[in-house]
């Protein structure tokens, strides 16, 4: 199935970009845990528009009176006991009120996320690989484009393998370039004619003395086929990566014809 406009046209007046995003990353996710050894598993995180966690000292997390809590901060003396067959000790949680803060910094936005993350399972669930997908909010701003990057940058710095697609084609960036620029390589590793929708494939390998990345950039057009990618899990090799097979599936349980 070649690559539909998800952004202008038909599509867009009867489908949520957001919609149509989700649910590719989770027959993303599908296909890889079919594959994926069973050390490893693959979940989708998904965080769009500016939210964050509002202070906790704008809730009233006490309890009314004298009421005990149930979930194991208090104890009910009527019904909670000890091991010796006498009455629990109710125990307080231990909060602390840090004083006033002497800087208050307005942040305008906090960044959209649409996220496949592969965890080791032996390792203390560590990330060892991520999937990106690009947002129309991650590709607005100066700034926005560079908070992608140095996320990205981040995740190759700490060895993960990294995936990132981008089907958008409301804004002519390219978050590869970006990378690039941020990481302060040569202008050589960009892609040619810096193309707004692409995928893009890295792996963070050591060759002797030398820290290198792997990448292999695709070219994702309008009305063509997608891609295969190696999707790097640190420490442990890779695994495939079939984007237009995904694709598909996630069209066709969308109802994108």
């Amino acid at each position: 199935m070649p690559l539909l406009d998800h952004f202008h046209g038909r599509i867009a007046r009867k489908h949520d970009w957001p919609s149509f995003h989700s649910t590719w990353a989770n027959i993303i996710m599908f296909a890889l845990n079919d594959t994926l050894p069973q050390r490893f598993m693959a979940q989708v995180q998904v965080r769009l528009g500016q939210h964050a966690e509002c202070d906790v000292i704008e809730y009233d997390t006490e309890p009314d009176g004298d009421e005990p809590f149930h979930d194991g901060l208090y104890a009910d003396p009527e019904k909670d006991t000890n091991m010796d067959g006498g009455l629990a000790v109710a125990v307080k949680p231990a909060l602390f009120i840090p004083p006033e803060p002497e800087m208050l910094v307005p942040i305008l936005s906090f960044s959209d996320a649409i996220e496949v993350k592969v965890y080791d399972l032996q390792r203390e669930r560590r990330v060892v690989a991520v999937i990106e997908m690009v947002s129309p909010a991650n590709k607005d701003r100066p700034d926005e484009r560079e908070t992608f990057a140095l996320k990205s940058l981040g995740y190759i710095k700490a060895g993960i393998g990294l995936i990132t697609i981008d089907i958008v084609t409301t804004k002519d960036f390219n978050l590869h370039d970006e990378l690039i620029r941020v990481a302060r390589a040569d202008e050589k590793y960009r892609m040619a004619d810096s193309p707004a929708t692409y995928a893009v494939a890295y792996r963070p390998v050591h060759r002797k003395e030398d820290n290198l990345l792997a990448i292999w950039p695709h070219l994702l057009d309008i009305g063509e086929k997608l891609p295969l990618l190696p999707l790097a899990l640190m420490g442990f090799g890779c695994v495939k990566v079939d984007l237009e097979a995904t694709y598909m599936e996630a069209c066709k349980r969308s109802r994108i014809e």
